[in-house]
């Protein structure tokens, strides 16, 4: 498990992460997500070492993290770092001999890579010669192609069409399968809500929220139920403590004001219809980081 404990940094006077703290569990797909100035990308780089923290500390499976753990990473900066004029898979090739592995293992997990991101065709190709898109796609090879123990990825989904991002969902999932812990940044809520397993949400640096999409969704679900009958639901409007935020003919979505009143509708909707439907709305993660932030 990666843990970043208590961690803070300041650029002169300006204090950029203030006790930064959550975890990455082996296995799972951890978002971290924040407005733009937020303090991911500086919290990224203290993981990998890139900066220093002026507190705190990071560590892995309980022991702070050395030069030699993190060569068992595998990073993906926001900014493309890749070598323009060199072939895709000659480069991925290269990374991967780098991190230690033989020309055998390195041309076989390159040729996986390049078939599992769809970009075989491109294999021959310079980077620059390439799309931004396939740019992309053959950045997110250079952080796996030595196949690392743990992902921490900044935007990875960035520039990448549809069709890109499933093929990138796939890969990324299954190396979480196979047991590694993921953290990936994003500003696209709505991949980041299909794909993780937990959240991270910071502001100004600071962590806002954090846990399991479940957790947060169940601790922020609030008051606001469904209905569905087969009639008319038009008497919900009628019962005390009730709010009606959108209602047709069957279906309506209300706000309550205790679980009393939740169960109330609910009573009198069995005694009265058939109920085809009836449960607390959770929010989506962009209603939750909307409400976090605020």
């Amino acid at each position: 498990m990666l843990e970043v404990q208590g961690v803070s940094r300041s650029f002169g006077d300006r204090r950029v992460l203030d006790d930064v703290t959550f975890e990455v569990k082996p296995g799972r797909m951890t978002g971290f997500v924040g407005s733009n100035g937020a303090g991911k990308t500086t919290t990224m780089r203290i993981i990998l070492g890139v900066l220093s923290a002026d507190t705190g500390s990071v560590s892995l499976d309980g022991r702070r993290l050395g030069a030699d753990d993190r060569r068992r990473f595998g990073y993906m900066p926001e900014e493309r770092g890749l070598y323009p004029k060199m072939k895709v898979a000659e480069q991925l090739v290269y990374l991967a001999r780098l991190h230690g592995l033989s020309a055998a293992d390195a041309k076989s997990n390159t040729a996986e890579l390049l078939e599992q991101l769809s970009l075989e065709a491109r294999a021959n190709d310079t980077v620059e010669a390439l799309s931004l898109g396939n740019q992309q796609r053959a950045q997110i090879a250079a952080a796996l192609v030595h196949s690392p123990e743990v992902l921490v990825l900044d935007e990875p989904f960035s520039g990448l069409d549809p069709v890109a991002v499933e093929s990138v969902l796939a890969v990324l999932k299954s190396r979480a399968a196979a047991g590694a812990p993921v953290l990936f940044s994003s500003h696209q809520l709505d991949i980041v809500e299909r794909l993780c397993d937990d959240l991270v949400v910071i502001a100004d640096g600071s962590i806002r929220a954090r846990g399991s999409r479940e957790q947060l969704r169940n601790e922020r679900s609030g008051q606001r139920y469904e209905l569905t009958v087969a009639g008319d639901a038009g008497w919900v409007r009628d019962i005390p403590g009730v709010t009606v935020v959108d209602f047709s003919g069957g279906y309506a979505l209300f706000d309550v004001d205790s679980e009393a009143t939740s169960q109330e509708v609910l009573r009198r909707a069995t005694t009265t219809d058939t109920v085809t439907g009836f449960q607390r709305q959770q929010p989506s993660l962009a209603q939750i980081f909307r409400e976090v932030i605020e």
